[in-house]
């Protein structure tokens, strides 16, 4: 999940059977960030991990 704010994007990984570290990595990874930094504007990487039972986020890992 992307979110464009004025000065920043958000890069959001979701997961539920996996750590929010593992989705940090695979922002990482995968290269998600790599269309962004040319906008101008900071880019954060945010990898959260949900309780599937409860879908509320249980940790969130920010870089």
């Amino acid at each position: 999940m992307v979110v464009w704010m004025p000065d920043i994007i958000y890069v959001f990984e979701l997961k539920t059977s996996d750590s929010a570290q593992k989705a940090l990595e695979q922002i990482n990874e995968k290269g998600y960030v790599i269309p962004y930094k040319t906008d101008g504007r900071r880019v954060i990487k945010v990898g959260v991990k949900f309780n599937a039972e409860t879908r509320v986020p249980e940790n969130w890992v920010v870089a």
